[in-house]
């Protein structure tokens, strides 16, 4: 399946909604620090309701850490600044989606650690800055996962 990656995510019931997803979906989600709340916060719980248990969740120190431990992967990253329309993508079982933090998206290095043709985007009018990451996550995993006639679901 599909690997979702969140880097240095903030909001709480945000990464819970995520555990949510990625449990239903089949996807494995990987937390880049460092967070912006405690792991255990009551908000995360809350919002991943019992899912916790259902997902896979993998947490590294850096983005360094998780690059390495991902050589073998194609890292598409979700942002603003993307080349592509996400759409545009032929996703393949192994890929990472990965997703920049709430409020300050990917760091600038990171940003250079990426292909130029692997930064994709999801359309939205004009001058708006940006959609729920939950809801981002949501719509690209899926597509991914469409693209694979749902293999696995029911």
């Amino acid at each position: 399946m599909f690997e979702i990656a969140l880097f240095e995510p903030k909001m709480p019931a945000n990464t819970g909604n995520i555990i949510r997803l990625a449990a239903n979906n089949g996807c494995k989600l990987h937390l880049i620090e460092p967070l912006g709340f405690d792991f255990e916060e009551k908000k995360l719980r809350r919002a991943g309701l019992d899912y916790h248990d259902l997902s896979q969740v993998t947490r590294y120190a850096d983005y360094w850490a998780f690059q390495r431990a991902h050589v073998d992967r194609t890292i598409y990253a979700i942002t603003t600044k993307g080349t592509r329309n996400y759409t545009d993508v032929a996703y393949q079982p192994g890929d990472v989606l990965l997703f920049g933090s709430e409020t300050s998206g990917l760091a600038a290095d990171v940003m250079e650690s990426i292909n130029p043709s692997e930064r994709l985007r999801v359309p939205m009018m004009p001058n708006n800055r940006s959609l729920n990451l939950s809801n981002t996550v949501a719509l690209v995993s899926y597509e991914a996962w469409r693209q694979q006639n749902f293999a696995g679901g029911c």
